[in-house]
């Protein structure tokens, strides 16, 4: 999938914005809070139908104004043309549309437009909650599995439900809770089938990458926990249920499922620098993008890189511009302050590419050559 231009009204600080790309590199320079992060974000917003920083959307409106509004224009690995439209006024539904036609459920969109993001924000996946290793794994699979999509949001549902009844002052009526346990159960059997079968085969692309940036000077590994493996959720369920009523929340579940991020034999947590935990985080999203890249649509994703050589030495720079400038990823958007760096992707690239210039929330293509 190729994104050949962008229109942008009123989203964060990008006032107006129309903007064509190349179909391989885009470059975004820009000191800091000029808005490289939310160009990026718009491009974000039309694949997932929702802000990578900002999950409100009425924050997202720049100040003052009432609307926004982000167009993409997109030609396909067979030339079609596609349209995807998203328009919002404050107060009221927001309106997702492909080739004008409105989505009824805005969860048909995801995977239309495969994408893969490499942040600052990244972070979190080995610093944050469990929460955010088990969002790592549902943005992957959700991109070409509607089948886990669906089982993932009436889970969600089910254990909303089971946890209001567990909250209740009054005895929980038996008959309903067992239809959100079973309800639970079937949904999350389906969950963690295909988080089990999705990590199983990740793992070894993801080894292979880290081994590359880092020339292989450390061995790095990810393992996959969840109660599902302690037996039939249907069945942990109904034995958790005294204590979870005294906790007033479900404390079994793959809402519960987690990722082991090691370096050598210990957490990377504790025992990473910052460039190896970096390099890992790198790592995982390359990885997440040649996953996709084999099993989805048959759809090249797009790869949004943002910041991503802050803390990496050079020669991991060297080699993650070998790699992204390499033949098996498409269309590439990077962001960053240094130029030396991406001077340093463009004598790499034999095709296509564009430099764009970014100050507070204008963008304009620089043309001619990078010096």
């Amino acid at each position: 999938m190729i994104l050949n231009h962008i229109s942008i009204l009123n989203y964060k600080n990008l006032e107006q914005v129309e903007l064509d790309f190349s179909p391989k590199m885009n470059c975004f320079i820009g000191q800091n809070g000029m808005g490289k992060t939310n160009l990026l974000d718009a491009v974000y917003y039309l694949s997932f139908c929702k802000s990578a920083t900002n999950p409100v959307d009425s924050q997202n409106m720049m100040h003052e104004r009432d609307f926004f509004v982000i167009q993409g224009f997109y030609e396909t690995e067979g030339g079609d043309r596609e349209e995807v439209y998203c328009g919002m006024k404050r107060r009221q539904k927001k309106q997702f549309k492909r080739n004008k036609k409105e989505y009824q459920r805005l969860s048909d969109h995801i995977g239309f437009i495969p994408l893969v993001m490499v942040s600052p924000s990244d972070a979190d996946l080995i610093s944050g909650g469990s929460e955010e290793r088990r969002r790592f794994m549902d943005v992957v699979i959700s991109q070409y599995d509607k089948e886990y999509l669906e089982a993932l949001i009436r889970y969600n549902k089910a254990l909303q439900q089971r946890n209001t009844l567990l909250k209740s002052e009054v005895e929980p009526d038996e008959e309903l809770m067992l239809v959100w346990e079973e309800m639970m159960a079937a949904t999350g059997e389906v969950v963690y089938r295909k988080r089990r079968a999705f990590i199983d085969e990740f793992i070894p692309t993801f080894q292979a990458f880290y081994s590359h940036i880092s020339q292989d000077k450390e061995m790095v590994n990810l393992s996959y926990e969840s109660h599902a493996e302690q037996g039939r959720l249907f069945d942990l369920l109904k034995e958790s249920r005294v204590r979870d009523r005294i906790m007033g929340y479900s404390l079994k579940g793959v809402h519960k499922d987690d990722l082991t991020m090691q370096l050598g034999e210990y957490p990377i947590k504790r025992e990473g620098s910052q460039g190896q935990n970096k390099t890992y985080l790198i790592a995982l999203k390359l990885a997440q993008f040649d996953f996709l890249r084999r099993t989805g649509s048959n759809t090249t994703p797009l790869l949004l890189l943002d910041d991503i050589f802050d803390k990496l030495d050079a020669s991991r720079v060297e080699q993650i511009v070998k790699l992204v400038s390499g033949d098996r990823f498409g269309q590439i958007f990077i962001t960053d302050t240094n130029r030396d760096h991406l001077d340093k992707i463009m004598q790499k690239i034999e095709g296509e590419y564009k430099v764009f210039e970014v100050a507070d929330g204008a963008i304009y293509e620089r043309k001619g050559a990078v010096e």
